[in-house]
């Protein structure tokens, strides 16, 4: 079976297990209309053994600077819909051409302390692209075996101080990168229904 159709089949088949996703433990605090929708491309790389395609963001930037994302950000008003978001923001941060990702769909949302609805929208892509890191948003481009991103021993459960309280949160080490936070969460979440991939 192709990748492509074993996540598709995995994803229908563990459906169920959505309503056991992460999100960010302050979402109740925020008033639903200061909710904006975002969306990120998780692109997985067609290969013997499948890897995540991942980014550093630009240490310049405004928010999470330095921090490892997936490609994607807020929806602007012209996009139709979560998956024209990911695909146009993963164009524009590392020159992904539309016409080489292979869309699966929608994972579950997952929504942010900082007022983010985020789509993950899961794709597959071809190993051997050449992407470019967008100069003012990209710091870098990087590839982790879904093995070890998927693998419950590498989710490592952190505390952290936030506002008024203590806040937990999910970090995946590879090499010298540190996965944390919402990218973390969409991993972890991702890997409940991609478990057996």
């Amino acid at each position: 079976m192709m990748l492509a159709d074993r996540i598709r089949h995995l994803l229908a088949t563990n459906s169920g297990r959505d309503e056991n996703m992460l999100s960010d433990e302050d979402i109740e605090q925020i008033n639903p209309g200061e909710i904006a929708p975002a969306a990120v491309l998780v692109p997985i790389i067609d290969a013997p053994e499948p890897r995540m395609l991942l980014t550093v963001r630009h240490a310049g930037m405004r928010k999470h600077p330095g921090q490892v994302a997936f490609p994607g950000g807020r929806a602007d008003p012209e996009d139709d819909g979560p998956i024209a978001t990911a695909l146009r923001e993963a164009e524009e941060e590392v020159g992904l051409p539309r016409a080489c990702v292979d869309v699966i769909g929608p994972g579950g949302r997952y929504r942010t302390g900082s007022g983010y609805d985020i789509t993950p929208i899961i794709s597959v892509i071809p190993e051997g692209l050449i992407l470019v890191p967008h100069e003012i948003e990209v710091a870098d481009i990087f590839e982790v075996p879904i093995a070890h991103l998927f693998n419950p021993a590498n989710h490592v459960r952190r505390p952290r101080e936030w506002g008024s309280g203590l806040r937990h949160y999910y970090e995946i080490t590879w090499g010298d990168y540190r996965i944390w936070g919402v990218t973390a969460g969409l991993i972890v979440n991702l890997s409940k229904r991609l478990e057996s991939l």
